[in-house]
């Protein structure tokens, strides 16, 4: 019996059928014939080589926004009968191992899906979507760039008993750690500045009597938590507060980044709310201008007295992204304003709001650096708020706001808008001295190695110490600064440097004075007060009894500390980890009225469950 080869009627039919309106609809809806037939115009990508993605030039935007230009846009199978908002979703893995998946809305929504069901985000990538599931996904390589520098080394006193560093009041590396472990993993190293992280956090130090001395030195020698051997060493120094109703008359230019890439709802919303906090703490004589930039730079607000609040919040409530980052251009026009604003007894800032990047014109950090400290010289400071993910450049970052006197702070949560403009708003704006400078000599009868915990970014020459021309940290009006140094006593097991063949004496090492046997170390802290040409000297002796700060407070900042450390993967350690730095964290917490060290245990509970 021969079967018939051919298809049935019925079934070329129907399949003509098929055709047919399949042509139909390709005229009528210009709908892609891949689409119809269920195969997707783009696959869906969990992890492009940045080769294979295609780059915005100059000019374009670098957000989702970036995706509904005409010659970016993905064919979608029918129009929507309303138009909604594009969205942002970002996809980062989470504690309990799923997907967290927040969505960005035009206006300004969030929302949180958890049943995502799309692959890990790759390293260094960031994954956009829009509200479509049906609709590929589009991973963009991450441009976030950090300033790389080695740990401290461990130092033999016998040669090297001088350590000498630049103060650091900035906070931006615990806030950016902060939100990396928010979505869901690890900071890069790089990202983790151990001085940053400690000096987040207010500490229990003596404070200045008068303005004579602008600030006072507390020091204290404990157990070093993570190893039985050694000492830790605090050193706290607080600055004068001032009231802010003491405070000179305040000319504050806003120099905002309204480029493409600020469309993010952590980006220029969460900035329109900062201003809104900060524009709330000045008093009626301060003054504010607004410059904003994006191809090219403009005034917004001309100088207006910050009594006239309704006019401030209208120019910020208005504010849109678009173009690309004319950094240089706004920046320029930005000192120009400040230099008009200017008065007698009055003091002139320029606080820079941006993603982190400039993209157009002067862009090359050196240049930018001479630019701001000439205008520092002329008596403009610059301080700098960082906002958002994927394009943040906190290495040009901290170099403008070193460069310009002020400090860098990165905005990841309005809770951290209010305490860095809204807190902290005196000492963010008004300096009480500069070019600070600490300097650690360690006996060497009583110390045999030690190691400064931070500073990297900040070390100075032993000769820098007493040469006004060297640039040094300031300090604002009621700032605090800490510094943490890990001591290893002579004798201890711990010591690291091997015996020499032909003894550990240093030949041109004279005998240390009896009278002094007794001290562990000598600190000398450099300052200007402000304007000033020359700087003055302070002094404390420190023995082994030194007792200044109470020990609670000193083992909170080594439980912040070991916290860093083992972000940054040092092998100082020992067997120390994130469930020894959460237990010792919360045996000595202590006073917490704001919460931030409550919600510091938490990034630790996070940190462990992201590392495994």
């Amino acid at each position: 019996m021969t079967r018939n080869r051919h298809l049935p009627k019925a079934v070329l039919i129907g399949s003509a059928s098929i055709i047919t309106l399949a042509l139909i609809a390709l005229a009528s809806q210009s709908v892609d014939v891949k689409d119809f037939f269920g195969e997707r115009t783009k696959p869906v990508v969990t992890g492009l080589n940045p080769a294979e993605v295609v780059q915005p030039g100059p000019g374009r935007s670098e957000t989702a926004a970036q995706l509904n230009d005409s010659e970016n846009r993905i064919p979608e199978p029918t129009p929507a009968p309303v138009s909604k908002p594009a969205e942002i979703r970002t996809l980062a893995p989470q504690p309990n191992g799923k997907l967290l998946t927040q969505s960005y809305s035009g206006q300004g929504n969030v929302r949180m899906n958890q049943q995502a069901a799309v692959a890990h985000e790759a390293p260094g990538q960031r994954a956009l979507m829009s509200h479509d599931r049906s609709r590929p996904v589009l991973q963009l390589p991450d441009r976030e760039r950090f300033a790389s520098a080695e740990s401290n080394p461990l130092k033999w006193v016998g040669e090297d008993p001088v350590s000498t560093f630049s103060i650091d009041v900035d906070t931006a590396s615990y806030s950016f750690v902060r939100s990396s472990l928010n979505g869901g993993r690890l900071p890069i190293p790089d990202a983790v500045r151990v001085e940053e992280m400690i000096n987040y956090f207010s500490y229990d130090y003596a404070v200045p009597e008068s303005r004579e001395v602008p600030f006072q030195t507390s020091v204290s020698v404990v157990e070093t938590p993570w190893n039985e051997h050694t000492r830790l060493m605090q050193i706290g120094i607080q600055g004068y507060k001032v009231p802010l109703s003491d405070l000179p008359p305040q000319n504050l230019v806003f120099l905002i980044d309204t480029s493409g890439s600020m469309a993010d709802a952590n980006k220029l919303p969460l900035l329109q709310q900062s201003f809104r906090l900060l524009l709330s703490s000045l008093r009626d004589q301060d003054e504010v201008a607004i410059v904003t930039y994006a191809g090219s730079a403009g005034v917004l607000l001309e100088p207006t007295k910050a009594s006239n609040k309704s006019l401030i919040l209208q120019k910020i409530n208005a504010l849109t992204s678009r173009g690309s980052t004319a950094g240089h251009e706004g920046l320029k026009g930005a000192y120009a304003l400040a230099e008009q604003m200017s008065g007698d007894g009055e003091q002139t800032r320029v606080i820079l709001a941006t993603d982190g990047d400039f993209n157009v014109g002067l862009a090359d950090t050196q240049s930018l650096k001479r630019y701001i400290s000439e205008q520092r010289k002329k008596g403009t400071a610059l301080s700098v708020l960082g906002f958002g993910r994927g394009n943040y450049n906190d290495e040009l970052m901290q170099a403008l706001a070193q460069n310009g006197q002020g400090v860098a702070a990165y905005i990841d949560t309005l809770s951290e808008a209010r305490k860095v403009l809204v807190d902290q708003v005196v000492s963010s704006i008004s300096m009480i001295a500069q070019d600070v400078k600490i300097q650690v000599e360690f006996n060497p009868a009583t110390v045999s190695e030690y190691r400064l915990i931070g500073y990297e970014t900040r070390a100075l020459n032993t000769e820098d110490f007493r040469n006004d021309k060297v640039d040094a940290g300031d300090i604002g009006a009621g700032h605090r600064v800490t510094a943490l140094y890990e001591v290893t006593p002579v004798g201890s097991p711990a010591r690291k440097f091997a015996d020499r063949r032909y003894g550990n004496e240093v030949p041109s090492a004279k005998p240390v004075s009896q009278s002094l046997d007794g001290e562990l170390a000598f600190v000398k802290l450099r300052y200007k007060a402000p304007g000033a040409e020359r700087s003055k000297l302070v002094t404390t002796p420190v023995t082994t009894e030194t007792q200044d700060i109470p020990e609670a407070e000193t083992l909170f900042a080594a439980s912040v500390a070991g916290f860093g450390q083992l972000l940054k993967g040092s092998d100082h350690l020992e067997d120390w980890t994130f469930d020894d730095v959460e237990q010792l964290a919360r045996d000595n917490r202590g006073a917490d009225p704001f919460g931030y060290r409550s919600e510091f245990l938490s990034l630790v509970r996070l940190a462990d469950v992201a590392q495994r």
